[in-house]
């Protein structure tokens, strides 16, 4: 066969097309020739220019590939100032671009590949940049020329570098030109000639060289076993035969992919493709440890796809949420990247899932196209007997992503964490557990050490996170209040038992009353007298969120349950709202449905009539309702995973959202004029509510835009209870 035997369209949109499988790998095997003038010059874009080519190399096929150097602003002024010889400086600008970080095996396997058509003059690199009136430029012409042993020619031209985001990622587009059909033929011949005068060195203010130490130096550096020429029949699944006939072989009767992919309209950011590579540089083990709202599920899909193609897709993926409205909202993503997971949880719509897994593991072991298998569930239906009987029967390699891991720090869930699973990754914005160690080191000796660390200060400078104003307002308890506070706080104090490490902690007695003292705080009366002062000048505002509740429970269920004070306040914030604000709003509790609760999201997010959502703990992990432009935090919990989970809600990036502002209702046992005239003993008894309320304002402030209200408000605070940094050091003794 020919290339004028092949269908070739005249262009190729990344969005639509495989430009690979579509284009290069079958129009390279008809080809003799391959002439490709190409962006910078790096080792990722060797590997992405090696696709294809191995069949016309294995039969004597020639290459010439040109090139341009990434020199840096040292690098030109250094050329300029004439400190060193030019090519010296050139020369070091391309080793720089050959990179120690490609681990996967189809990149060494090509890498290897291109140092032995180097070593045996089957490829050709040559280096070109401009140069008129002594400045120094790069050489940006993107095209290409392929040749048949009958003379045929296809010359292609356009945007698309020769790296894996031009390729896969970023939305490109190729022209394609054939010289057998008459209305293309003279751009085909000026390609031709364009690339002749380049290669020649003959282009007028382009310099074209040899650079035979850069040779030298891909062989040495990536030259270490026989070539692979099949590379490209195993890492695309596909054979192309002499006679030029495509068998579709690892991939489904539709001839898509059948592991997960990156899709092309997906564009990840460089921290997100770092944190990939560091994942995959540590054995595909690790932890995402990136702030809420920074695209954590996005950069876990990244990662999955990646494993997916460097294991030829024999992979499969459990991935495990808290809740079963984020399992639906990972669905929702998962799709995405070319997966089509079972949803296995208790739920009448999935009541099948036994089946339908027990189905999956059975295909995988006898069917080639379905060597790849996702499951998504959630933290319960994960520790059940059920779910872990199937996990047993799998045979391939097992990849177990956990979506807010912190969870599984938990004895009920990581007894389930073992060697069944070769390949690990862990998502969460706040990995380390409050109060509990021994938990936090349990996740990090199983997932292995964070891949990335993306904070909140961070994702804010870098624009991924809108920037917030944030206003503590004072409210105190009552005298009831406060009387149950300090009853409970000395029942308390005698459920004081040592652990096996020596250190003391609650028992289960004290557990139970440290949570009634924290609802005494979260349910404060006077909290409702202060939401409705606070909130009334943005009555006709939209996208409003009041967090309502006390400490959040961790138990084994899929669902919150909340108690009869949380729904107490609930009620009455929706009444103040509703009623006497006028204003819409809809709750958003474990009560709502989750098609409710889809309905809620869309009419909040549309700007329509819906104005406010009054919340109860479900949205503390992983929601995503970005237009949240003003919070109004009446729960008043001690937990840094909770109240940064909060915040993370609130600060998504939306439309028209130059900043959010966040309302924290800081509760203190009493007003701060009346402290001097308390006893020690009567200001000690105070303090541990007064310091977890402390650090909350602390955290919140540091990055906030108005950040001096915060800190003149801790003065004043630790002035009043004669606190210094030391004291909030210190632990206050609030077990939730």
């Amino acid at each position: 066969m020919s290339l004028k035997d092949k269908i070739i369209k005249s262009e190729y949109r990344s969005l639509i097309d495989n430009v690979v499988q579509d284009f290069y790998i079958p129009l390279l095997h008809e080809s003799t020739s391959y002439k490709r003038a190409v962006g910078f010059f790096s080792s990722s874009a060797l590997v992405e220019i090696s696709k294809g080519i191995a069949d016309m190399a294995k039969d004597g096929g020639k290459i010439e590939i040109v090139a341009s150097p990434y020199l840096s602003d040292d690098d030109i002024q250094a050329i300029k100032e004439g400190y060193e010889n030019r090519q010296k400086i050139i020369e070091g600008a391309l080793i720089r671009q050959l990179s120690d970080e490609h681990e996967d095996y189809y990149s060494m396997e090509r890498l290897n590949l291109l140092a032995h058509l180097i070593s045996d003059g089957i490829l050709d690199i040559r280096i070109a940049y401009t140069d008129k009136d002594n400045e120094i430029g790069m050489y940006h012409e993107k095209m290409g020329i392929l040749e048949d042993k009958d003379g045929n020619h296809v010359a292609f031209s356009g945007s698309m570098n020769e790296s894996m985001t031009a390729m896969s990622i970023n939305y490109e587009t190729i022209d394609v030109f054939c010289d057998w059909r008459e209305a293309e033929a003279d751009r085909v011949k000026l390609k031709e000639n364009a690339f002749y005068s380049m290669w020649n060195n003959v282009e007028p203010s382009l310099k074209v060289l040899e650079f035979p130490n850069i040779s030298d130096v891909l062989i040495e550096k990536y030259r270490n076993k026989d070539p692979n020429f099949d590379i490209d029949h195993e890492q695309f699944k596909r054979r192309i035969l002499a006679y030029g006939s495509i068998l579709q072989g690892m991939s489904n009767s539709s001839g898509a992919q059948v592991g997960a992919r990156i899709p092309a309209d997906v564009e990840l950011h460089e921290y997100q493709k770092e944190a990939i590579a560091a994942w995959v540089g540590e054995n595909y083990r690790g932890i995402f440890d990136m702030a809420t709202g920074t695209g954590k599920t996005y950069t876990g899909l990244g990662a999955i796809s990646k494993l997916s193609e460097d294991l030829n897709d024999d992979l499969a993926v459990i991935i495990v949420a808290p809740y079963k409205h984020l399992v639906e909202q990972w669905v929702e993503d998962i799709v995405k990247f070319n997966m089509k997971p079972i949803i296995a949880y208790g739920d009448p719509a999935h009541k099948d899932w036994r089946k339908k897994f027990s189905k999956a593991i059975t295909d995988q072991k006898i069917r080639r196209d379905k060597r790849f298998l996702c499951v998504v569930t959630t933290n319960v239906t994960f520790a059940s007997p059920d779910f872990q009987e199937r996990i047993d029967k799998i045979k391939s390699p097992i990849l177990l992503v956990v979506d807010e891991a912190h969870n599984f720090g938990a004895r009920s869930y990581a007894k389930h964490l073992d060697d069944r699973f070769a390949y690990r990754l862990a998502l969460s914005a706040t990995l380390e557990r409050h109060r509990d160690d021994e938990g936090t080191a349990l996740l990090y000796s199983f997932f292995g050490k964070k891949c990335i660390e993306y904070p909140l200060e961070r994702a804010i400078d870098e624009d991924k996170l809108t920037p917030y104003k944030y206003y503590p307002i004072l409210v105190y308890l009552s005298e009831l209040e406060l009387e149950s506070y300090e009853q409970l706080s000395y029942e308390m104090s005698k459920c004081m038992i040592k652990d096996k490490h020596g250190k003391y902690k609650l028992s289960k007695r004290g557990e139970i009353l440290a949570l009634k003292r924290s609802r005494v705080v979260a349910g404060a009366m006077q909290k409702l007298e202060a939401l409705k002062r606070e909130i009334t000048p943005y009555k006709d505002d939209n996208n409003i969120l009041v967090y309502c509740g006390a400490t959040r429970v961790i138990d084994d269920s899929d669902t919150s349950s909340d108690d009869e004070s949380d729904i107490r306040q609930i009620e009455a914030v929706t009444k103040i709202l509703g009623n006497e604000l006028n204003m819409n709003v809809a709750r958003f509790t474990s009560e709502e449905n989750m098609e409710e609760r889809a309905l809620i999201k869309e009419h909040f997010q549309d700007g329509g009539k819906l104005q406010a959502i009054v919340a109860i703990k479900c949205l503390d992990e992983g929601v995503n309702i970005p237009g949240i432009r003003t919070a109004f935090i009446l729960a008043s919990t001690t937990n840094p995973k909770e109240y940064i989970q909060r915040r993370g809600r609130v600060l998504r990036k939306a439309a028209n959202k130059p900043f959010a502002e966040i309302y924290d209702f800081v509760t203190l046992p009493r007003p701060l004029d009346s402290v001097s005239g308390l006893t020690i003993e009567q200001a000690n008894r105070d303090k541990t509510l007064v310091k977890n309320e402390l650090a909350r304002i602390k955290e919140f402030g540091r990055l906030a835009l108005n950040s001096m209200l915060a800190n003149n408000l801790i003065w004043d605070i630790q002035e009043a209870y004669h606190l210094n940094e030391t004291d909030l050091e210190k632990e206050g003794e609030d077990f939730e």
